[in-house]
Parts: C-alpha cells; structure tokens; sequence
C-alpha cells in the first residue's frame, strides 16, 4: 500500500504540473460530471446511508445530500466569477501601477473525511478542491463502509485517477497518508487526531483546514420562550442521534426555569419522536459499538431525569437528559458527540463564565432569549467558531458565512465561495507601468526623508 500510494500521488503531482486543472472549462466538466452522477444515484446515497446509521431519507436530504447539491450548483454557477482575477485599489506608493489578486490552486490536496456526516463532509471539500483547480485524494471514513464503497464508485466512475480518486482504509492508512507531502490537507474529525494532522503537515509545512468540535453550549435566560427553545433543541441535539459537531453539547439554564423546561423538552422529545423513540423510523442509531459503550458508560454516575433506555443489539440510545452533572464527570469531559443532553443551572454572568471558561474554545455557541443585552453580552465576551441565537445549527445551511472553528475547536472556515477560497492561494499581483518613474524610492537618499514621511502621510 505504502509504494501504491506513493505512485498515486507522483501520478497526481505530474498530472497536476500539466497545466491541465487550471483550465475553468476543465473545472466546469468534472462539476458537471459529478452534477450528473449525483443526481443519477441518489437514492442509492440515501440507502447507503440508511445502512449505515438507519438514517431516514429526509434526515439525509436535510443534512447530507440537500447541501452537496446546494454546493455544486452554486460551484458550478459562481466559478467562473469566482476564478477570475480581482482588480484591486492601488496604493499611490506604487503610482503608476495596477494590482490584482489571482486565485491558484494548491496542487494536490488530501481530503479525510469523518463517519458523522460520511457523504456531504466528504463531497462538500471535494467540490471545493475541484473548484480551486487541485488534484485530490479522498479518504473517507472505515466506520461507515457503505457510503464509502458509494463514494468510491461514484468518483471512480467518472475521474481518472490522476485528477481524483479515493484511498480506503483504516487508521494504518490515514498514516500512511498523512507521512507524504500534499499540498494542502482537510480534516473534519475529532480534537485528538486533528492534531495529529497538524502536526504531519507541519513536518512539511503544509497548509491545513481542520474541522473539530468541542462542547458547544446552550444558554437559555428566564426571557426565552421555553416551549420553542426546547423543540430547536431537541431538533438540534438529536438529529443524526446526537453525532453532530455542532449539536448543542450541554444547557446552561437560569435555575428559576430549569424546571418548566426540562417538561417542555420531556414533551418534545414525544412529539419528535415519540413514546418510544426505538420505534421511530426518524431517529438514528449510534456509529458502533465502541461509541455505544462510550456513551452508555457516560450515564453511570449521572441523574437521568428523561431518557437513559439503551440497547447494544440494536446499537440504540434513547434522548437522553441529564440534570446537574458535575463538570468532572465523563459526560463533562469531552466531547459527547451522542443523544445525551447534560443541563447545568446558572444563577448571574459570573456562573455562566466559570462554567464555559472550564473548556476549550467552543464550535458553536447558542443562545435562547429576548434580552438583547444580555444577547449581545454574550456573543462579546466568549470565543467560538459560529452560532445561532434563538435557534441551533441553522448557520451551517448559509453558504454567505464561512463555517469553522477557532482555537481548539478548529482552523479555517469553508461554505459556498469560502469553500472555493480555502483551495486557493491568494496570489498578489502589481503589473508597474514603465512611462514613469519616481526616483524618490532610490538612493542617494540624501534629502529625501522630509517628502517620504510627507509621501506616507498622504498615500500610505
């Protein structure tokens, strides 16, 4: 595998100094080509999908391929816009000249996609790395091998290799991967193996994107519409049965109302779902049974006070609350990734603080209530990737904001023309006129200063 690998990316790297990928009628094609396939197979994408997480079609409309397809139609739309060089303001400094950036692909790129959301994660990159004018190497996910095996197929059938293909395979392979020289390389994973990646690409100084996660918080005021904040949550928290990075990870409530909403959220959880959710045909079930025993691990030491049903055989976890856990506990540490929703009481500012101030920078952060101050108290004084007041997750879905993390959470952002952008180098260009020339700038510097720092108070 080490030496078939090392041949593929050679291939890649020859294929790429062709020239060929830079072509926009060249990007255009493959889009098309994928356009088309997608479309021809979906419903073999949403049975993949349903194998491997039972996940129903509409979850993987909404979630996995309503977005790819979002993606490449305005990929395809906005390319050639998006390709062409910028014209930017010149600086007098440089009088007479004019200055551009251009957009240039990276080379040949890795893409290690996660078995969350094993499909739109791994095509929504791939769009964009297309897009840019790369080569790519796709890694999906072993956890969910029948997407995977789809995946393959898919860009097999319609890309040489050379141009984009797949590497299946488990951790040993990721490794592998990871020990070459790429150009640019995309994560969507956990904190721990992101920085593993980060610190493979910094042995050759390759630029990363890494897609993490952390313990996003929900904090709801006395002001907020309970009732309605609990059916987003629940809707938030238990889509993909709780195995979203950006699911809200644990409440912090006002204790006054904690009560009344642990009722509304009772009720949601019906309504969603039903009495029993094992019998619903809209809730998924956990990756494996490795997460399985992590998650059920998690509800030994804790009050469940809605929820707690489990079943290995079926890999099932009902939603799941939690009251009051102490932030040393399991479910506190890191983390869930799971249908369990811890909720934690706050009394003023300074609880909230200590409480989110015990993790690391958050990937989302949401915020349920009508008081504006208090709103915008919050969205000033903590640090995270994105977030959502009165709602959860719904920034995911605009392509117009970048989407990503900061500090432990992740690195760089992607949606839409930011997705593009991430595949490209920002390239600055200053074609310089030649019918004039300024001597100030050359020596003899004698006499000079006096209208170079005037020159700078103007122009600079």
């Amino acid at each position: 595998m080490k030496e078939s690998i090392n041949n593929l990316l050679d291939k890649q790297q020859e294929f790429f100094r062709t020239g060929t990928t830079k072509s926009v009628d060249f990007r255009l094609k493959a889009l098309k080509r994928l356009k088309a396939i997608i479309n021809k197979r979906e419903e073999d994408i949403h049975e993949a999908l349903y194998k491997d997480f039972k996940k129903s079609e509409f979850e993987s409309v909404l979630s996995e391929t309503g977005i790819v397809n979002a993606e490449l139609d305005l990929a395809i739309k906005k390319l050639r816009s998006w390709a062409k060089p910028k014209k930017v303001r010149a600086s007098m400094l440089n009088f007479p000249s004019s200055d551009y950036i251009y957009k240039d692909p990276y080379g040949t790129v890795l893409i290690i996609a996660p078995w969350n959301y094993p499909y739109q994660l791994a095509m929504v990159p791939l769009i964009g790395a297309i897009s840019g004018g790369n080569t790519t190497v796709v890694k999906p996910s072993e956890l969910t091998p029948n997407t995977s095996d789809l995946i393959e197929d898919i860009i097999t059938s319609i890309f040489e290799e050379t141009h984009v293909t797949v590497v299946q395979g488990g951790v040993s392979i990721s490794q592998e991967l990871l020990s070459k020289r790429w150009d640019y390389i995309f994560f969507t994973g956990s904190v721990s193996v992101g920085k593993i990646v980060a610190k493979a690409a910094a042995e050759h100084l390759t630029p990363v994107t890494l897609e993490l996660g952390g313990k996003s918080p929900c904090v709801i005021d006395e002001t907020a519409k309970l009732a309605l904040a609990a059916k987003r949550i629940v809707w938030g928290k238990f889509l993909n049965g709780g195995q979203t990075c950006i699911a809200p990870d644990y409440i912090i409530i006002k204790d006054e109302v904690k009560g009344r909403f642990i009722k509304c959220i009772e009720e949601e959880i019906k309504l969603a779902y039903g009495a029993n959710p094992k019998q619903s045909v809209d809730y998924p079930r956990i990756i494996n049974t490795k997460n399985f025993h992590r998650l059920k691990q998690m509800l030994n030491e804790v009050t469940v006070v809605v929820g707690g049903e489990t079943d290995e055989s079926d890999l099932y976890i009902a939603p799941t609350i939690v009251d009051e856990p102490s932030l040393e506990s399991e479910v506190m540490k890191d983390e869930i990734f799971g249908p369990i929703l811890p909720i934690l009481t706050y009394k003023n500012n300074d609880d909230i603080d200590t409480i989110i101030g015990h993790f690391e920078k958050p990937l989302s952060f949401y915020i349920f209530s009508r008081d504006n101050s208090f709103i915008e108290f919050l969205l000033e004084k903590f640090s995270f990737g994105g977030g959502v007041v009165n709602d959860t997750m719904i920034h995911y879905g605009n392509h117009k904001l970048p989407f990503g993390g900061v500090g432990n959470s992740g690195i760089g952002g992607y949606h839409g023309k930011h997705t593009f952008e991430t595949f490209t180098h920002s390239k600055s260009i200053i074609r310089k006129s030649n019918w004039i020339d300024i001597p100030v700038r050359y020596a003899p510097y004698e006499g000079k200063i006096k209208s170079l720092k005037t020159f700078f108070k103007l122009f600079g």
